[in-house]
């Protein structure tokens, strides 16, 4: 009895010490669900960023809209302080930050590849767009890091087979509440209508929109093909980039040692969204088709008519949105170093 009491004993000093150590507490919101990559890496996130700091930070996490309910919402929740980490797609937050517009500009990463290299911390790219938002914000938020958040952004639609831009000729494609994926539809032929996310699958059935720009994961995981969505063009025109922020305050009123705890738990989870639909596409892919869904990949001469069709969205996007041609130059730049530097990494793969 008295060795069972004295190990009661320790595991309460334990707990006890283990809830005054933890010093600092991380509130991080994201507006989906427990099936989405969003918490595959904040579970990440919090389980290294826990133990790494040995108990002195401690992660909350917050599905859906318990904290905010948009972008706007909550990324002033984090300016604020009342969030300290938010993840939002670059629609989602483009009235605050314009130039985050970028990740939708099409047909410029062409493969996970190089999208998980030009998205790396310290590069060109990501470094650019980490001052901008500071500058913007004057500090009060940080963009950590970018990850993804559903793979690539394709065509689908009710209608028939998209096979090259002409096929999107007249087509009523739901598009965020933004400028540039509005401007990208109608560059193809198509007629953007911008549609709330939650209405997407009564909008689909009903026929106020014919198609929509998504990945294959969230297709599938909100059912548009109950909805008639049955046609799916894997042109891949856009990597869907999810944007980490935290509160400034919070992240430097930490220790050196628990920052760079914290950076490192980012970089975790950058890894664990990039894998995630990779692994999740696979079931969904079949499932689409299991459900007599139709899925084409565009031939290299379609792919070219694609990107072709696509080009005044470039020059749209430097004139009119603030900071465009400025991170614009540094995403291109970044691409072309990292597709360099994997082309060297090929051939001396292959080399004898």
């Amino acid at each position: 009895m008295l060795k069972t009491l004295t190990r009661a004993g320790l595991a309460l000093a334990l707990m006890t010490t283990t809830a005054l150590a933890q010093d600092y507490t991380i509130r991080a919101t994201a507006n989906s669900n427990e099936n989405d990559e969003d918490y595959d890496g904040l579970v990440v996130f919090k389980s290294y960023v826990e133990q790494a700091s040995n108990g002195q930070i401690g992660v909350e996490i917050f599905m859906g809209t318990q904290l905010c309910s948009n972008g706007a919402e909550c990324l002033q929740g984090v300016a604020d302080g009342n969030i300290d980490v938010y993840i939002s797609t670059s629609g989602g937050v483009s009235g605050i930050f314009p130039f985050v517009q970028v990740l939708d500009l099409p047909y410029v990463m062409t493969s996970d590849r190089v999208a998980e290299a030009a998205l790396a911390n310290g590069t060109e790219f990501v470094s650019t767009m980490q001052q901008m938002v500071d500058d913007v914000s004057g500090g009060a938020v940080k963009l950590m890091t970018i990850g993804n958040t559903g793979g690539w952004r394709n065509f689908a639609n009710t209608q028939k087979r998209v096979q090259s831009p002409a096929d999107l000729d007249g087509l009523k494609i739901r598009t965020v509440v933004a400028d540039l994926p509005q401007e990208l539809v109608k560059a193809l032929g198509a007629a953007p209508t911008p549609i709330p996310w939650p209405e997407l699958f009564t909008s689909l059935q009903t026929g106020v929109v014919e198609g929509s720009k998504n990945g294959i994961t969230d297709i599938m995981g909100m059912k548009f093909p109950d909805a008639g969505l049955k046609y799916l063009t894997l042109d891949g025109h856009a990597y869907m980039g999810a944007l980490w922020f935290m509160n400034g305050e919070a992240f430097n009123g930490m220790p050196e040692d628990l920052q760079t705890v914290v950076v490192d738990g980012f970089y975790q989870l950058q890894q664990a969204t990039f894998a995630s639909p990779k692994r999740k596409s696979i079931a969904a892919y079949e499932e689409f088709a299991a459900a007599g869904g139709d899925i084409y990949v565009p031939t290299p001469d379609e792919m070219d008519q694609f990107a072709d069709a696509a080009q005044p969205v470039y020059e749209w996007f430097k004139a009119n949105v603030e900071g465009g041609e400025q991170v614009y130059n540094a995403l291109t730049a970044t691409v072309e170093a990292v597709e360099a530097d994997i082309d060297m990494q090929r051939k001396a793969s292959m080399s004898k």
